[in-house]
């Protein structure tokens, strides 16, 4: 009886994830819930923004009213900032964010994350990506070491599982079958 396994998925999506200074305090918290929603945390940093570096980060919002509050808060105090990692990765962080407006949050998404711990529109505790392209973009920014090579997905990812990792694998396998230890404990 053959027993069908699913193939492997490679999950190569990233995103960027903010805790923003006035929840700070929660950030173990949010981590919890970040690891048990199936994201690994790659890589993560507390930093202080300054307001230009604020003002760099959040370019595409300039000329918007809220544009000077915004910088200010998110330069008021260390921030928490992650890296993410899992299939669709970024689309995942934005429905466990919720909406912005964490006010319309709490009646429309109230477990979601800013419905928990953000204050309001400015306040809404978290920040994430809105699409692959801006988290590539905020984690350059975030990460300047970070290496974010294109990664093959789709049939490019298994051609490549195929070609050098199989094999590989297999030999390997293979290898460790044939030697049988002296003393297994």
């Amino acid at each position: 009886m053959e027993v069908l396994m699913p193939d492997p998925q490679i999950y190569v999506e990233r995103t960027l994830a903010i805790i923003k200074p006035d929840i700070i305090d929660k950030e173990e918290e949010i981590e919890d819930v970040i690891l048990r929603s199936g994201f690994h945390i790659l890589q993560k940093r507390r930093l202080q923004l300054s307001p230009e570096q604020c003002s760099n980060f959040y370019a595409e919002q300039f000329g918007k009213m809220f544009f000077p509050n915004l910088t200010a808060y998110m330069s008021s105090g260390p921030i928490v900032a992650m890296v993410l990692a899992r299939n669709c990765a970024v689309s995942y962080w934005k429905e466990l964010l919720g909406p912005s407006n964490s006010l319309r949050a709490r009646i429309t998404h109230p477990h979601s994350l800013r419905a928990l711990y953000g204050t309001d529109e400015l306040r809404n505790g978290l920040h994430g990506s809105v699409s692959i392209s801006s988290a590539e973009k905020e984690i350059r920014f975030i990460f300047p070491e970070a290496i974010l090579e294109p990664l093959p997905t789709g049939q490019r990812a298994r051609d490549y599982l195929n070609l050098y990792v199989k094999p590989t694998l297999l030999a390997g396998l293979t290898a460790l079958c044939r030697e049988k230890p002296a003393d297994p404990m």
